[in-house]
């Protein structure tokens, strides 16, 4: 036996142990995602190999924060790929403008960036005021740093061009107070984004919505939890309610996919049709 069979072992057992200890099943998650981070924890928590992991991770729960951090490295930024949000503007925005009040969810919300970007999109087509985001991730860390809504102005700034490619009219900074080299999110577009701990791989809905955001979190998903995810937005949205995926995210590898009709295929942005998974 090999070091690579005896690693597949060790994360085996890691897998295991975050199931039965803590309730977070990471058994259908990318394999070689997984590994790689996993793997990144080891120095964090002063390891040499995943086997050595494991005592702490059975009892020390104190940890299990900091485990969770590790496993879901937030990458995100406002207004990214400034195309999805312009077609959100165009093709997405016009149809929620139709419903008295709006509900929408934005899955894997890591620091709050995108989520932020959704409201102040709302903002802009006068849609906010009668709307709210119900933005949820399993980091806690994340968490916490996206109910700050504070931010590095020079980030601030570099977020400026994908807000205008976006179609935003106004400065991007006009939505923050500009301080001390940080910006912090406008009350009044922070009052309408509630942040949660949620799991999609365990938990189930929380809220009937009109659309769902969850971009760049299905990739690390195997077929079967991909499709056990996208039935649950199925059964979160409303009749006719938007979803919008990743780049390399679509809705055609499941059964439960047939639940949604596509409106742009090149954005991944897709209908819910009422159809049976």
């Amino acid at each position: 036996m090999d070091k690579s069979d005896i690693e597949t072992i060790e994360i085996d057992l890691f897998v295991e142990a975050m199931a039965r200890r803590h309730g977070y099943d990471f058994r259908h998650y990318a394999k070689a995602s997984l590994r790689r981070r996993v793997a990144g924890m080891l120095d964090a928590l002063g390891c040499t190999t995943v086997a050595e992991m494991l005592p702490l991770i059975l009892h020390q729960p104190e940890l299990l924060p900091s485990i969770l951090s590790n496993l879901s490295v937030p990458v995100t930024e406002m207004f990214r790929d400034p195309p999805v949000f312009k077609a959100l503007r165009t093709e997405v925005i016009p149809v929620l403008a139709t419903y008295p009040r709006l509900n929408i969810w934005q899955a894997g919300c890591a620091t709050g960036e995108e989520a932020y970007s959704l409201a102040i999109l709302l903002a802009e087509t006068g849609l906010l005021e009668r709307s709210q985001i119900y933005a949820t991730d399993i980091n806690d860390a994340a968490l916490a740093k996206a109910e700050e809504g504070i931010y590095p102005a020079e980030i601030i700034t570099k977020y400026a061009e994908s807000h205008r490619l976006a179609g935003g009219s106004l400065d991007l900074q006009s939505y923050f107070s500009m301080a001390y080299g940080f910006g912090k999110i406008d009350p009044a577009i922070r009052a309408h984004v509630s942040f949660a701990h949620h799991n999609l791989v365990a938990d189930g809905v929380f809220c009937e919505v009109n659309m769902i955001v969850c971009r760049n979190v299905m990739i690390y998903f195997d077929t079967l939890l991909q499709n056990r995810v996208l039935d649950l937005f199925g059964q979160s949205l409303v009749r006719n309610g938007f979803l919008c995926l990743g780049s390399r995210e679509n809705v055609a590898f499941a059964a439960a996919g047939r639940q949604f009709a596509t409106v742009n295929k090149i954005l991944r942005i897709y209908k819910k049709t009422g159809g049976e998974a």
